[in-house]
């Protein structure tokens, strides 16, 4: 029987769902994970309770449909895509108990990792396995992969910390783990029936997580539910889960060992697990070549021992120092550094977490997941290593191996040839993964050693089993899901095998390159190679962030308002397939409430610049497809123009302003939502109200009267000539009109964007090549020069510019200007989004810190960024990702100086807090 998408919606619909959606939005959406694979559902069921669960289930039953369970979909196996129906658990978040005396915690499958560890901080526990993905990944996600982590070493896998489960099995039975079970006796007999294959074959080392886990089908080791875990949700779709939690450590030392190559690194660990036995709760190798990645992004590394690639060990007691000792005495390592420092341990941790994103940039052209985390005894690393190089080399191909070498894990992001419409890369991928698969065979290793079979794997299955144990696959298979509706395609199936490694596969599929309105410098041009930047690790999907990635997402919890909901849909419409073009709707309504803050330019370890991609996506849809543009892009997007004109009678146009008739209509007309403000133009702009001069002259700074400096804030151009007046310096105003032309920029209007830069770095190039500093003062305007006028034009000049333009705060420390004392005073400061991500707010912090305040910095996003907040439609969504953290920290601390340099900054807090804001100028200047 075939279903249509909608069909199969309306029948889950009448089952009580009450979130589904089987549009091209969502099917674009959920039609990858963090793998190489693509594959379309038929529809998306988010669910919220575990009832919900249960009647997805009856449904595929019903009407013979496929299901495929996800959590965060950053599974790299392909193991969370299917062409059923998809379910997203994520709403099923809830820790429903922790046991402090019994140490456990009882969960729903949605719960985040990182939630469930707050959840067990206060009573000193946590649960011991840490995946990389640990902000974002689900309880549930971790239970069908097996998930491990750099911490495993210490405290075990998944399935060592599973306690009990309540299931769903394919077959439709519902069953509590642990007692009676009609499902469960029948493995059990499969157990009995084949101790001598299940004893030879399965439970060998630690890592062994290819296949499914028959080992604890034993009689004496028999826990059905355990047996469970790691089967990727192809037999049983887990409701609850109970786990196993430990003592969280605080007193955790961390030694880094420096050797010239990573397979040298690798021949240490079994002398270093020898040094400790036991006491190691994590062994990281880490690839110099993805430090020196981070550093080339402006990254801070803390420093390291020399050598080619580095070994991260991690231990904890009151004994940690002698073990640390001991390790590096036994490690024969080049160098060794024992950090003492916990933030600089955090950071060498996140750079380590970071891997995977870092590891597909780490080559010259796009590296990709494949061949991800095999695993040997730890005792053949070094040897396997090696052997895998070869294997590269042998291939024409590069690879930068980081990973859990404690256990004898390896990651490895690959530079296969894929290209878009040519399938030759695809055999070349088939090639190198037969070939390592046989290879690892005589090593008795796994094929993966935490995340999964998934579509890349289950194939090769052949060479680490032999027939015997196939088919007990395929036993437990028929068993527990004899119609193959739960994952098809993953491991085995009852009367087959699973999926074609080289079926599905996206990279090579065939895209479009539409001729870009940017110069997309970092892909060649290629809007294409720009949005498949995204691989899908998810970093964008954690629930919570220190970071400014993603705002929209902590808003909503939507995967269309992620970055990597974005870029999907974006690479969908690029693919043609499913989303018709940049002009098709889906494509409008995922970018919608895309704040474009350029947190993911900095926050995404792919890279990923989704502000960058929607100028150019509402570029092709205005510009080249014509279609009619919104009354915002037409007077936000256009908002310095208007200001320029309304200088001369800026009082009249404010006094008008004030009428609500006619303030009202204005907001109607120019696309503002009627519950804003509307931003009180300058009576006198900033180069009326101060010395202006031009590039014939010599003062000791200039400041550049960006637009919004200018004509709405020029208290803060003023305050900082008083500041630096009162150190002695001369300081003009350029009295030129330069715009950084942002409100065409995020617009779209990129014809028009390009010949505004062109003409402003044409203006300010000869006060940069003066050598006299010029300063920018809106942090927004400054990021504009610094990045995106590189994006619009090739002019040399343009490259000078962001060179040579300062902020307020890099001035001051390149002067080394005397500070105010702000001894004692509070400081809540929300550095502006663009500033984060492009200039940096390091030197702004260090300064304040320097005079004595106490700083409180905001992390994300304001909620306004420009004309996003302000237009019809976002206000909520707005003011949504102002209570993310901005509005909550200005509360926390009612006598704080609020410091906002950036416009959008100070009139969100205007309008939704009604507190006064001031410049790093303006404060520096009120204590003269």
């Amino acid at each position: 029987m075939t279903v249509t998408a909608a069909d199969l919606a309306s029948e889950l619909r009448a089952r009580g769902l009450t979130d589904v959606d089987d549009s091209t939005l969502a099917k674009a959406l959920y039609s990858s994970d963090a793998s190489l694979y693509r594959v379309i559902p038929q529809a998306v069921v988010k669910a919220r309770h575990v009832e919900e669960l249960l009647a997805v289930h009856e449904a595929s039953r019903a009407l013979g449909v496929p299901i495929t369970l996800r959590g965060a979909g950053t599974s790299i196996a392909g193991n969370a895509v299917g062409p059923g129906i998809v379910v997203d658990t994520r709403a099923l978040n809830r820790v429903l108990e922790i046991d402090p005396e019994a140490r456990t915690a009882r969960v729903e499958p949605g719960v985040v990792h990182a939630d469930l560890q707050r959840a067990a901080a206060p009573y000193g526990l946590r649960f011991g396995p840490d995946p990389s993905t640990h902000p974002r990944c689900t309880i549930g996600g971790m239970i069908g992969n097996n998930a491990c982590g750099s911490r495993a070493l210490g405290y075990g896998r998944t399935v060592d910390n599973v306690e009990a489960m309540r299931v769903i099995f394919g077959n439709g039975e519902v069953t509590d783990l642990g007692v009676d079970s009609a499902t469960g006796t029948r493995l059990a007999a499969i157990g009995d029936a084949n101790l001598g294959t299940i004893r030879t074959e399965f439970g060998r080392f630690g890592r062994q997580v290819s296949g499914y886990s028959l080992e604890h089908l034993l009689p004496e080791r028999r826990r059905i539910d355990r047996f469970l875990v790691g089967t990727e949700g192809s037999l049983a779709t887990v409701l609850e889960a109970t786990v196993r939690l430990v003592a969280d450590e605080q007193d955790r030392l961390m030694l880094v060992l420096g050797y010239p190559t990573m397979a040298e690194a690798a021949d240490a660990v079994p002398a270093l697990l020898a040094a400790a036995p036991g006491r190691l709760i994590a062994c990281e190798g880490l690839d110099a070549r993805i430090v020196e990645l981070v550093r080339a992004k402006g990254g801070k590394v803390p420093d390291l021992p020399r050598g080619g690639g580095w070994l991260f060990a991690e231990v904890a007691g009151a004994d940690a120092r002698e073990i640390t000792d001991r390790l590096a005495a036994a490690s024969g390592a080049l160098e060794t550094r024992l950090v003492l420092d916990v933030r600089e341990s955090s950071a060498l941790w996140r750079i380590r977490e970071d891997g995977a994103g870092l590891a597909g940039r780490s080559l010259p052209t796009p590296a990709y997941s494949g061949w991800e985390d095999a695993a040997v005894p730890p005792e053949h690393l070094g040897g396997w290593l090696r052997d895998f190089e070869e294997i590269l080399a042998g291939h024409g191909l590069g690879g930068v191996p980081y990973g859990h070498f404690g256990d004898g894990c390896v990651h490895c992001r690959i530079d296969f040839p894929f290209e878009p419409g040519d399938a030759r890369g695809a055999q070349v991928f088939r090639e190198f993964m037969t070939a390592c698969a046989v290879k690892l065979r005589e090593y008795h290793g796994t094929l993966s050693g935490e995340h999964g079979d998934g579509r890349v794997r289950g194939e090769l299955l052949r060479f680490m089993y032999d027939e015997d144990a196939l088919d007990l696959f395929r036993q437990v298979k028929a068993v527990c899901d004899p119609d193959d509706l739960m994952n098809p395609g993953i491991i085995t199936a009852p009367d087959g095998g699973p999926a074609s490694i080289t079926d599905d596969l996206r990279p090579v599929r065939p895209r479009s390159r539409p001729r870009a309105g940017l110069r997309l410098v970092h892909d060649d041009g290629d809007l294409g190679a720009a949005v498949h930047r995204c691989t899908g690790v998810g970093k964008c999907v954690a629930p919570r962030t220190t970071g400014v990635m993603c705002p929209s997402y902590l808003a909503t919890k939507d995967e269309k308002d992620s970055t990597r909901g974005r870029a999907r849909v974006l690479q969908e419409a690029l693919d043609g397939a499913l989303v018709q073009g940049l002009a098709d709707p889906a494509v409008g309504e995922a970018l919608d409430l895309c704040l474009a803050c350029k947190g993911c330019s900095s926050d995404c370890p792919s890279g990923v610049d989704m502000a960058t991609y929607k100028s150019e996506a509402l570029y092709q849809k205005h510009t080249v497809h014509g279609v009619r543009r919104p009354r915002s892009h037409l007077f936000l997007g256009r908002l310095p123009r208007w200001a320029r004109l309304a200088a001369p009678v800026a009082f009249l146009i404010n006094v008008l302003l004030k009428v609500p008739p006619f303030a009202a209509l204005a907001k109607a007309i120019a696309g503002i939502d009627g519950r804003r403000s509307v931003p009180r133009f300058a009576n006198r702009t900033l180069r009326r109200s101060a010395p202006t001069g031009s590039s014939t002259e010599t003062p000791d700074v200039w400041i550049w009267a960006d637009s919004f400096t200018d004509h709405f804030f020029p208290g803060s151009g003023l305050a900082a000539i008083r500041y630096l007046e009162a150190q002695g310096l001369r300081v003009r105003v350029i009295e030129d009109d330069a715009c950084c032309g942002l409100t065409w920029i995020t617009t779209g209007q990129l014809d028009r964007a390009k010949a505004i830069v062109e003409r402003t770095v044409h203006t300010l190039a000869p006060y940069i090549a003066s050598g006299v500093p010029v300063v920018g003062l809106e942090p927004s305007c400054t990021a504009t020069l610094r990045g995106d006028a590189l994006e619009l034009t090739a002019a040399p000049q343009a490259q000078a510019v962001a060179e040579g333009l300062l902020t307020f705060a890099e001035l001051v420390t390149r002067l080394e200007l005397p500070l105010p004392d702000l001894s004692g005073v509070e400081v809540v400061a929300q550095p502006h989004c663009h500033q984060s991500a492009v200039l940096g707010w390091e030197a702004d912090q260090r300064l304040l810190e320097r005079a004595g305040a106490v700083v409180t910095k905001v992390a994300g996003c304001c909620g306004l960024a420009g004309n996003f907040g302000v237009e019809q439609g976002h206000y909520e969504v707005s003011v949504a990702v102002a209570e993310t953290h901005l509005l909550p920290a200005v509360r926390s601390q009612p006598q704080a100086v609020v410091l906002a340099d950036g416009m959008s900054c100070r009139v969100q807090l205007d309008d939704l807090a009604d507190v006064p804001t001031m410049h790093l100028a303006e404060l520096f200047a009120s204590r003269l």
